[in-house]
Protein backbone atom coordinates (compact mmCIF):
# COMPACT_ATOMS: atom_id res chain seq x y z
CA UNK A 1 0.00 0.00 0.00
CA UNK A 2 1.52 3.29 -1.08
CA UNK A 3 1.93 6.18 1.39
CA UNK A 4 0.10 9.39 0.62
CA UNK A 5 -1.40 12.29 2.57
CA UNK A 6 -4.66 10.87 3.92
CA UNK A 7 -7.82 12.96 3.92
CA UNK A 8 -10.25 10.45 5.45
CA UNK A 9 -10.52 9.13 9.02
CA UNK A 10 -10.27 5.50 7.83
CA UNK A 11 -7.78 4.33 5.21
CA UNK A 12 -8.02 0.85 3.67
CA UNK A 13 -6.04 -0.92 0.98
CA UNK A 14 -6.62 -4.49 -0.14
CA UNK A 15 -4.35 -7.26 -1.39
CA UNK A 16 -6.63 -9.83 -3.00
CA UNK A 17 -5.60 -13.33 -4.09
CA UNK A 18 -7.90 -14.98 -6.64
CA UNK A 19 -7.45 -18.54 -7.91
CA UNK A 20 -7.35 -18.77 -11.71
CA UNK A 21 -9.68 -21.44 -13.10
CA UNK A 22 -7.13 -23.47 -15.09
CA UNK A 23 -7.10 -27.26 -15.37
CA UNK A 24 -3.48 -27.60 -14.23
CA UNK A 25 -1.19 -25.83 -11.79
CA UNK A 26 1.00 -22.82 -12.53
CA UNK A 27 4.34 -24.63 -12.96
CA UNK A 28 3.46 -28.33 -13.37
CA UNK A 29 0.84 -30.60 -14.95
CA UNK A 30 -0.88 -31.62 -11.69
CA UNK A 31 -4.65 -30.99 -11.81
CA UNK A 32 -6.03 -28.05 -9.82
CA UNK A 33 -9.22 -29.98 -9.00
CA UNK A 34 -10.19 -33.61 -8.55
CA UNK A 35 -9.15 -36.04 -5.83
CA UNK A 36 -9.52 -34.29 -2.48
CA UNK A 37 -7.59 -36.91 -0.49
CA UNK A 38 -4.71 -34.94 1.13
CA UNK A 39 -1.42 -34.84 -0.79
CA UNK A 40 -2.64 -36.79 -3.85
CA UNK A 41 -2.57 -34.07 -6.56
CA UNK A 42 1.17 -33.52 -6.25
CA UNK A 43 4.47 -34.10 -8.06
CA UNK A 44 8.18 -33.34 -7.42
CA UNK A 45 7.71 -29.76 -8.75
CA UNK A 46 4.82 -28.66 -6.52
CA UNK A 47 6.42 -30.52 -3.59
CA UNK A 48 9.65 -28.57 -4.12
CA UNK A 49 11.86 -31.63 -4.56
CA UNK A 50 15.57 -31.01 -5.38
CA UNK A 51 16.24 -31.04 -9.12
CA UNK A 52 12.60 -30.44 -10.14
CA UNK A 53 12.08 -27.61 -12.63
CA UNK A 54 9.00 -25.37 -13.09
CA UNK A 55 7.34 -25.08 -16.52
CA UNK A 56 5.00 -22.10 -16.94
CA UNK A 57 1.29 -22.61 -17.69
CA UNK A 58 0.49 -20.39 -20.72
CA UNK A 59 -3.29 -20.44 -20.10
CA UNK A 60 -2.76 -18.99 -16.62
CA UNK A 61 -0.74 -16.12 -18.13
CA UNK A 62 -3.53 -15.43 -20.65
CA UNK A 63 -6.11 -15.36 -17.85
CA UNK A 64 -3.98 -12.92 -15.84
CA UNK A 65 -3.46 -10.71 -18.92
CA UNK A 66 -7.23 -10.57 -19.47
CA UNK A 67 -7.68 -9.31 -15.92
CA UNK A 68 -5.00 -6.64 -16.47
CA UNK A 69 -6.82 -5.48 -19.62
CA UNK A 70 -10.21 -5.43 -17.86
CA UNK A 71 -8.73 -3.26 -15.07
CA UNK A 72 -7.07 -0.90 -17.55
CA UNK A 73 -3.54 -1.72 -16.39
CA UNK A 74 -0.29 -0.90 -18.12
CA UNK A 75 1.08 -4.30 -19.24
CA UNK A 76 4.71 -5.14 -18.59
CA UNK A 77 6.79 -5.86 -21.74
CA UNK A 78 8.32 -8.89 -19.98
CA UNK A 79 7.07 -11.61 -17.66
CA UNK A 80 9.62 -12.01 -14.85
CA UNK A 81 9.28 -14.27 -11.79
CA UNK A 82 10.99 -13.91 -8.44
CA UNK A 83 11.58 -16.08 -5.40
CA UNK A 84 10.05 -14.83 -2.16
CA UNK A 85 12.06 -16.54 0.57
CA UNK A 86 10.37 -17.61 3.78
CA UNK A 87 10.52 -20.67 6.00
CA UNK A 88 7.08 -22.05 6.71
CA UNK A 89 5.55 -25.51 6.25
CA UNK A 90 3.08 -24.36 3.55
CA UNK A 91 5.93 -23.94 1.01
CA UNK A 92 8.13 -27.07 0.82
CA UNK A 93 10.98 -25.45 -1.09
CA UNK A 94 11.18 -22.52 1.39
CA UNK A 95 10.35 -19.93 -1.24
CA UNK A 96 7.28 -18.93 -3.22
CA UNK A 97 7.46 -18.20 -6.94
CA UNK A 98 5.84 -14.80 -7.40
CA UNK A 99 6.43 -11.45 -9.10
CA UNK A 100 8.03 -8.58 -7.23
CA UNK A 101 10.32 -6.31 -9.24
CA UNK A 102 8.13 -6.14 -12.36
CA UNK A 103 4.41 -6.96 -11.97
CA UNK A 104 2.41 -8.15 -14.97
CA UNK A 105 0.15 -5.08 -14.78
CA UNK A 106 0.21 -1.76 -12.94
CA UNK A 107 -1.67 1.56 -12.62
CA UNK A 108 -5.16 0.20 -13.21
CA UNK A 109 -8.53 1.13 -11.73
CA UNK A 110 -11.90 -0.37 -10.83
CA UNK A 111 -15.09 1.66 -10.55
CA UNK A 112 -17.52 1.15 -7.66
CA UNK A 113 -21.29 1.35 -8.16
CA UNK A 114 -21.31 4.90 -6.74
CA UNK A 115 -18.89 6.00 -9.49
CA UNK A 116 -15.78 6.19 -7.30
CA UNK A 117 -12.63 4.86 -8.98
CA UNK A 118 -10.27 2.77 -6.85
CA UNK A 119 -6.67 2.69 -8.05
CA UNK A 120 -5.00 -0.66 -8.73
CA UNK A 121 -1.30 -0.48 -7.81
CA UNK A 122 -0.36 -3.79 -9.40
CA UNK A 123 -1.63 -7.16 -10.65
CA UNK A 124 0.83 -10.03 -10.52
CA UNK A 125 0.95 -13.83 -10.71
CA UNK A 126 2.12 -16.28 -8.08
CA UNK A 127 1.74 -19.85 -6.92
CA UNK A 128 -0.58 -20.79 -4.08
CA UNK A 129 1.03 -22.26 -0.94
CA UNK A 130 -0.23 -25.51 0.60
CA UNK A 131 -3.22 -25.69 2.95
CA UNK A 132 -2.47 -25.69 6.66
CA UNK A 133 -5.08 -27.44 8.79
CA UNK A 134 -5.25 -26.51 12.48
CA UNK A 135 -7.56 -29.18 14.01
CA UNK A 136 -8.45 -27.10 17.09
CA UNK A 137 -8.15 -23.67 15.47
CA UNK A 138 -5.07 -21.56 14.76
CA UNK A 139 -4.54 -20.46 18.38
CA UNK A 140 -5.39 -23.70 20.21
CA UNK A 141 -4.03 -26.53 18.01
CA UNK A 142 -1.08 -28.53 19.39
CA UNK A 143 -0.03 -29.49 15.86
CA UNK A 144 -0.69 -28.57 12.23
CA UNK A 145 -1.42 -30.75 9.18
CA UNK A 146 -0.19 -29.84 5.69
CA UNK A 147 -2.03 -30.67 2.45
CA UNK A 148 0.00 -29.91 -0.68
CA UNK A 149 -2.90 -30.49 -3.12
CA UNK A 150 -3.36 -26.73 -3.42
CA UNK A 151 0.36 -25.95 -3.56
CA UNK A 152 1.25 -24.52 -6.98
CA UNK A 153 -2.30 -23.55 -8.02
CA UNK A 154 -2.20 -20.34 -10.11
CA UNK A 155 -3.14 -17.12 -8.34
CA UNK A 156 -3.43 -13.49 -9.34
CA UNK A 157 -2.81 -10.89 -6.66
CA UNK A 158 -4.59 -7.55 -7.04
CA UNK A 159 -3.15 -4.76 -4.86
CA UNK A 160 -5.21 -1.58 -4.48
CA UNK A 161 -4.17 1.95 -3.66
CA UNK A 162 -5.27 3.06 -0.14
CA UNK A 163 -8.37 4.61 -1.68
CA UNK A 164 -11.06 2.81 0.31
CA UNK A 165 -12.50 4.75 3.24
CA UNK A 166 -14.95 2.32 4.90
CA UNK A 167 -15.58 -1.41 5.40
CA UNK A 168 -18.65 -1.02 3.17
CA UNK A 169 -16.51 0.30 0.31
CA UNK A 170 -14.09 -2.62 0.75
CA UNK A 171 -16.95 -5.09 0.47
CA UNK A 172 -18.27 -3.27 -2.61
CA UNK A 173 -14.81 -3.40 -4.21
CA UNK A 174 -14.63 -7.17 -3.67
CA UNK A 175 -18.12 -7.57 -5.14
CA UNK A 176 -17.19 -5.57 -8.26
CA UNK A 177 -13.91 -7.48 -8.66
CA UNK A 178 -15.63 -10.88 -8.45
CA UNK A 179 -18.09 -9.68 -11.12
CA UNK A 180 -15.15 -8.82 -13.42
CA UNK A 181 -13.51 -12.22 -12.77
CA UNK A 182 -16.80 -13.99 -13.53
CA UNK A 183 -17.40 -12.09 -16.80
CA UNK A 184 -13.86 -12.90 -17.94
CA UNK A 185 -14.52 -16.62 -17.17
CA UNK A 186 -11.14 -16.93 -15.45
CA UNK A 187 -12.51 -17.67 -11.96
CA UNK A 188 -14.84 -20.40 -10.69
CA UNK A 189 -17.58 -18.29 -9.11
CA UNK A 190 -18.97 -21.27 -7.17
CA UNK A 191 -15.83 -23.11 -6.03
CA UNK A 192 -12.87 -20.79 -6.60
CA UNK A 193 -10.77 -19.52 -3.70
CA UNK A 194 -10.63 -15.76 -3.19
CA UNK A 195 -8.92 -14.30 -0.14
CA UNK A 196 -7.93 -10.84 0.94
CA UNK A 197 -5.37 -9.24 3.20
CA UNK A 198 -6.56 -5.83 4.33
CA UNK A 199 -4.30 -2.94 5.35
CA UNK A 200 -6.18 -0.58 7.62
CA UNK A 201 -5.28 2.52 9.60
CA UNK A 202 -7.30 5.23 11.33
CA UNK A 203 -6.75 8.89 12.13
CA UNK A 204 -6.88 8.35 15.92
CA UNK A 205 -3.73 6.18 15.84
CA UNK A 206 -1.88 8.56 13.50
CA UNK A 207 -2.50 6.08 10.66
CA UNK A 208 -0.36 3.25 12.07
CA UNK A 209 -0.97 0.47 9.58
CA UNK A 210 -2.30 -2.93 10.63
CA UNK A 211 -2.56 -5.83 8.18
CA UNK A 212 -5.33 -8.43 8.58
CA UNK A 213 -4.54 -11.67 6.78
CA UNK A 214 -6.58 -14.50 5.29
CA UNK A 215 -10.08 -13.08 5.02
CA UNK A 216 -12.22 -15.27 2.78
CA UNK A 217 -15.22 -13.78 0.92
CA UNK A 218 -16.51 -10.22 0.61
CA UNK A 219 -18.99 -10.50 3.51
CA UNK A 220 -16.16 -11.46 5.85
CA UNK A 221 -14.09 -8.50 4.57
CA UNK A 222 -16.71 -6.11 5.90
CA UNK A 223 -17.06 -7.97 9.22
CA UNK A 224 -13.30 -8.08 9.81
CA UNK A 225 -12.82 -4.39 8.99
CA UNK A 226 -15.78 -3.26 11.12
CA UNK A 227 -14.29 -5.13 14.07
CA UNK A 228 -10.81 -3.75 13.43
CA UNK A 229 -12.02 -0.13 13.13
CA UNK A 230 -13.79 -0.50 16.49
CA UNK A 231 -10.72 -2.13 18.10
CA UNK A 232 -8.33 0.51 16.80
CA UNK A 233 -10.54 3.35 18.00
CA UNK A 234 -10.80 1.81 21.47
CA UNK A 235 -7.04 1.12 21.66
CA UNK A 236 -5.76 4.04 19.58
CA UNK A 237 -2.87 4.89 21.92
CA UNK A 238 -1.62 1.27 21.89
CA UNK A 239 -1.85 0.54 18.14
CA UNK A 240 1.42 -0.44 16.46
CA UNK A 241 2.34 -1.75 13.03
CA UNK A 242 1.64 -5.48 13.02
CA UNK A 243 0.07 -8.41 11.18
CA UNK A 244 -3.16 -9.86 12.59
CA UNK A 245 -5.40 -12.75 11.55
CA UNK A 246 -9.19 -12.86 11.28
CA UNK A 247 -11.09 -15.49 13.29
CA UNK A 248 -14.46 -15.68 11.49
CA UNK A 249 -16.03 -17.99 14.10
CA UNK A 250 -15.31 -15.68 17.03
CA UNK A 251 -15.57 -12.51 14.95
CA UNK A 252 -12.26 -11.07 16.19
CA UNK A 253 -8.75 -10.34 14.93
CA UNK A 254 -5.69 -11.51 16.87
CA UNK A 255 -1.99 -10.70 16.61
CA UNK A 256 0.24 -12.96 14.51
CA UNK A 257 3.52 -11.03 14.41
CA UNK A 258 5.05 -7.60 14.21
CA UNK A 259 4.77 -6.47 10.61
CA UNK A 260 7.71 -7.46 8.43
CA UNK A 261 8.80 -5.38 5.45
CA UNK A 262 9.11 -6.59 1.85
CA UNK A 263 12.92 -6.50 2.27
CA UNK A 264 12.65 -9.23 4.91
CA UNK A 265 11.67 -11.72 2.20
CA UNK A 266 14.97 -11.47 0.33
CA UNK A 267 13.48 -11.43 -3.17
CA UNK A 268 15.71 -12.66 -6.00
CA UNK A 269 14.97 -13.29 -9.69
CA UNK A 270 14.05 -16.97 -10.22
CA UNK A 271 16.85 -18.51 -12.30
CA UNK A 272 14.70 -21.50 -13.30
CA UNK A 273 12.25 -19.28 -15.18
CA UNK A 274 13.62 -17.16 -18.01
CA UNK A 275 12.09 -13.76 -18.79
CA UNK A 276 9.29 -14.08 -21.38
CA UNK A 277 8.53 -11.28 -23.83
CA UNK A 278 4.90 -10.23 -23.77
CA UNK A 279 4.42 -9.37 -27.43
CA UNK A 280 1.97 -6.64 -28.52
CA UNK A 281 0.46 -9.16 -30.96
CA UNK A 282 -0.40 -11.51 -28.08
CA UNK A 283 -2.00 -8.74 -26.01
CA UNK A 284 -3.95 -7.26 -28.95
CA UNK A 285 -5.25 -10.75 -29.79
CA UNK A 286 -6.56 -11.15 -26.25
CA UNK A 287 -7.99 -7.62 -26.29
CA UNK A 288 -9.91 -8.38 -29.49
CA UNK A 289 -11.66 -11.35 -27.86
CA UNK A 290 -12.42 -9.68 -24.52
CA UNK A 291 -16.07 -10.19 -23.52
CA UNK A 292 -18.48 -7.36 -22.70
CA UNK A 293 -17.98 -6.55 -19.02
CA UNK A 294 -20.64 -5.52 -16.51
CA UNK A 295 -20.18 -1.78 -17.12
CA UNK A 296 -20.52 -2.35 -20.89
CA UNK A 297 -23.74 -4.29 -20.24
CA UNK A 298 -25.16 -1.47 -18.10
CA UNK A 299 -24.68 1.08 -20.90
CA UNK A 300 -26.09 -1.37 -23.46
CA UNK A 301 -29.16 -2.19 -21.36
CA UNK A 302 -29.95 1.51 -20.86
CA UNK A 303 -29.33 2.54 -24.50
CA UNK A 304 -30.75 -0.48 -26.33
CA UNK A 305 -33.53 -1.68 -24.03
CA UNK A 306 -34.39 1.67 -22.37
CA UNK A 307 -34.55 0.20 -18.88
CA UNK A 308 -33.78 2.14 -15.69
CA UNK A 309 -30.17 2.54 -14.56
CA UNK A 310 -30.85 0.75 -11.23
CA UNK A 311 -32.38 -2.23 -13.05
CA UNK A 312 -29.49 -2.30 -15.54
CA UNK A 313 -26.87 -2.30 -12.77
CA UNK A 314 -28.53 -5.10 -10.81
CA UNK A 315 -29.02 -7.27 -13.92
CA UNK A 316 -25.45 -6.67 -15.12
CA UNK A 317 -23.93 -7.45 -11.71
CA UNK A 318 -24.59 -11.17 -12.30
CA UNK A 319 -23.28 -12.56 -15.60
CA UNK A 320 -25.86 -15.37 -15.80
CA UNK A 321 -28.71 -12.98 -15.02
CA UNK A 322 -27.47 -10.48 -17.63
CA UNK A 323 -27.27 -13.17 -20.31
CA UNK A 324 -30.76 -14.41 -19.47
CA UNK A 325 -32.17 -10.87 -19.64
CA UNK A 326 -30.70 -10.28 -23.11
CA UNK A 327 -32.21 -13.50 -24.45
CA UNK A 328 -35.61 -12.87 -22.85
CA UNK A 329 -35.66 -9.20 -23.96
CA UNK A 330 -35.40 -10.31 -27.61
CA UNK A 331 -38.80 -12.05 -27.28
CA UNK A 332 -40.56 -10.05 -24.56
CA UNK A 333 -41.04 -6.33 -23.87
CA UNK A 334 -37.67 -5.41 -22.24
CA UNK A 335 -39.33 -3.38 -19.45
CA UNK A 336 -41.48 -6.38 -18.50
CA UNK A 337 -38.48 -8.72 -18.74
CA UNK A 338 -36.34 -6.43 -16.56
CA UNK A 339 -39.06 -6.12 -13.93
CA UNK A 340 -39.61 -9.87 -13.65
CA UNK A 341 -35.98 -10.98 -13.81
CA UNK A 342 -34.70 -8.26 -11.49
CA UNK A 343 -37.46 -8.57 -8.87
CA UNK A 344 -39.44 -11.80 -9.09
CA UNK A 345 -36.71 -14.16 -10.32
CA UNK A 346 -34.17 -12.76 -7.83
CA UNK A 347 -36.77 -13.09 -5.06
CA UNK A 348 -37.19 -16.80 -5.82
CA UNK A 349 -33.42 -17.41 -6.12
CA UNK A 350 -32.68 -15.57 -2.86
CA UNK A 351 -35.43 -17.42 -1.01
CA UNK A 352 -34.09 -20.80 -2.17
CA UNK A 353 -30.46 -19.66 -1.66
CA UNK A 354 -29.54 -20.87 -5.14
CA UNK A 355 -27.71 -19.42 -8.12
CA UNK A 356 -29.47 -19.30 -11.49
CA UNK A 357 -27.54 -22.38 -12.66
CA UNK A 358 -28.38 -24.33 -9.49
CA UNK A 359 -32.10 -23.47 -9.83
CA UNK A 360 -32.37 -25.06 -13.29
CA UNK A 361 -34.54 -22.15 -14.50
CA UNK A 362 -33.94 -21.44 -18.20
CA UNK A 363 -34.56 -18.45 -20.49
CA UNK A 364 -37.07 -20.58 -22.46
CA UNK A 365 -39.17 -21.04 -19.33
CA UNK A 366 -38.99 -17.30 -18.57
CA UNK A 367 -39.98 -16.44 -22.15
CA UNK A 368 -42.94 -18.86 -22.03
CA UNK A 369 -44.07 -17.48 -18.67
CA UNK A 370 -43.75 -13.81 -19.62
CA UNK A 371 -45.46 -14.33 -23.00
CA UNK A 372 -48.50 -15.56 -21.07
CA UNK A 373 -48.33 -12.48 -18.81
CA UNK A 374 -47.77 -10.11 -21.74
CA UNK A 375 -50.78 -11.52 -23.62
CA UNK A 376 -52.85 -11.51 -20.41
CA UNK A 377 -53.41 -15.26 -20.68
CA UNK A 378 -52.46 -15.58 -17.00
CA UNK A 379 -52.46 -13.04 -14.18
CA UNK A 380 -49.25 -11.74 -12.59
CA UNK A 381 -50.31 -13.43 -9.36
CA UNK A 382 -50.51 -16.83 -11.11
CA UNK A 383 -47.21 -16.14 -12.88
CA UNK A 384 -45.48 -15.43 -9.54
CA UNK A 385 -46.66 -18.76 -8.14
CA UNK A 386 -45.53 -20.66 -11.27
CA UNK A 387 -42.12 -18.96 -11.07
CA UNK A 388 -41.70 -20.37 -7.56
CA UNK A 389 -42.23 -23.87 -8.98
CA UNK A 390 -39.84 -23.65 -11.95
CA UNK A 391 -37.06 -26.20 -12.18
CA UNK A 392 -35.30 -28.16 -14.93
CA UNK A 393 -37.75 -29.79 -17.41
CA UNK A 394 -40.79 -27.84 -16.09
CA UNK A 395 -43.12 -27.01 -19.03
CA UNK A 396 -44.91 -23.72 -18.31
CA UNK A 397 -47.54 -23.95 -21.07
CA UNK A 398 -48.47 -27.58 -20.30
CA UNK A 399 -48.82 -26.79 -16.59
CA UNK A 400 -51.10 -23.78 -17.21
CA UNK A 401 -53.39 -25.86 -19.45
CA UNK A 402 -53.40 -28.89 -17.15
CA UNK A 403 -54.31 -26.82 -14.07
CA UNK A 404 -56.77 -24.55 -15.92
CA UNK A 405 -54.94 -21.39 -14.90
CA UNK A 406 -55.79 -19.27 -17.95
CA UNK A 407 -56.97 -15.81 -16.95
CA UNK A 408 -60.67 -15.00 -16.99
CA UNK A 409 -60.61 -12.30 -19.63
CA UNK A 410 -64.14 -12.61 -21.06
CA UNK A 411 -65.75 -9.25 -20.13
CA UNK A 412 -69.31 -10.64 -19.83
CA UNK A 413 -68.10 -13.40 -17.50
CA UNK A 414 -66.14 -10.93 -15.41
CA UNK A 415 -69.16 -8.61 -15.20
CA UNK A 416 -71.24 -11.55 -13.91
CA UNK A 417 -68.77 -12.19 -11.09
CA UNK A 418 -68.56 -8.46 -10.29
CA UNK A 419 -72.38 -8.11 -10.10
CA UNK A 420 -72.52 -11.12 -7.74
CA UNK A 421 -69.83 -9.62 -5.49
CA UNK A 422 -71.63 -6.23 -5.39
CA UNK A 423 -74.98 -7.87 -4.50
CA UNK A 424 -73.37 -10.04 -1.81
CA UNK A 425 -71.53 -7.12 -0.16
CA UNK A 426 -73.99 -4.19 0.09
CA UNK A 427 -72.27 -2.76 3.19
CA UNK A 428 -68.91 -2.55 1.38
CA UNK A 429 -70.63 -0.79 -1.52
CA UNK A 430 -72.26 1.68 0.89
CA UNK A 431 -68.92 2.29 2.68
CA UNK A 432 -67.22 3.01 -0.65
CA UNK A 433 -69.93 5.50 -1.63
CA UNK A 434 -69.35 7.28 1.69
CA UNK A 435 -65.65 7.70 0.85
CA UNK A 436 -64.18 4.46 2.24
CA UNK A 437 -61.72 3.69 -0.58
CA UNK A 438 -60.58 0.46 1.13
CA UNK A 439 -64.06 -1.00 0.79
CA UNK A 440 -63.48 -1.26 -2.96
CA UNK A 441 -60.51 -3.60 -2.32
CA UNK A 442 -62.84 -5.85 -0.30
CA UNK A 443 -65.19 -6.21 -3.30
CA UNK A 444 -62.25 -6.79 -5.68
CA UNK A 445 -61.02 -9.52 -3.30
CA UNK A 446 -64.43 -11.20 -3.42
CA UNK A 447 -64.26 -11.29 -7.24
CA UNK A 448 -60.72 -12.68 -7.17
CA UNK A 449 -61.90 -15.49 -4.90
CA UNK A 450 -64.76 -16.29 -7.26
CA UNK A 451 -62.34 -16.48 -10.23
CA UNK A 452 -59.74 -18.36 -8.12
CA UNK A 453 -57.23 -15.57 -8.75
CA UNK A 454 -57.51 -15.89 -12.52
CA UNK A 455 -58.89 -12.38 -13.13
CA UNK A 456 -56.74 -9.30 -13.57
CA UNK A 457 -57.27 -6.97 -10.56
CA UNK A 458 -57.02 -3.86 -12.74
CA UNK A 459 -59.86 -5.03 -15.03
CA UNK A 460 -61.98 -6.11 -12.05
CA UNK A 461 -61.44 -2.69 -10.45
CA UNK A 462 -62.59 -0.89 -13.59
CA UNK A 463 -65.72 -3.06 -14.01
CA UNK A 464 -66.76 -2.69 -10.34
CA UNK A 465 -66.36 1.11 -10.46
CA UNK A 466 -68.44 1.26 -13.62
CA UNK A 467 -71.21 -0.94 -12.13
CA UNK A 468 -71.34 0.96 -8.82
CA UNK A 469 -71.58 4.34 -10.55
Amino acid sequence: MNHKKFTSDIVIGLEIHAELNTKTKLFCSCPTKGNEEPNTRTCPTCLGMPGSKPVLNKKAVEFALKLCLALGCEISPELIFSRKSYFYPDMAKNYQITQYEVPLGKKGKLKLSNGKEVGITRVHMEEDPASLIHPAGMKESQYVLVDYNRSGNPLVEIVTEPDLTSPDEAREFMKQLITVLDYLEIFDINGGIIKADANISIKESSYKRVEIKNITGFKEIERALLYEVKRQKEEAHKIEQETRSWDSERGVTFSLRKKETEEDYGYIIDTDLVAIEIEDKWVSGLRKHMPELAQDKVRKFIDKYKIKKDDAEILASDKQLAEMFEKVAEEIDPLLAAKWIRKELLRVLNYNKKSLTESGITEIQMIDLLKLVERKHITENVASKILEMLSADFDVNKYVKKEGLEAVSDISELEKYCREAIEENPKAVEDYKKGGARALNFIVGAVMRKTKGKATPKEVNEIILKLIK
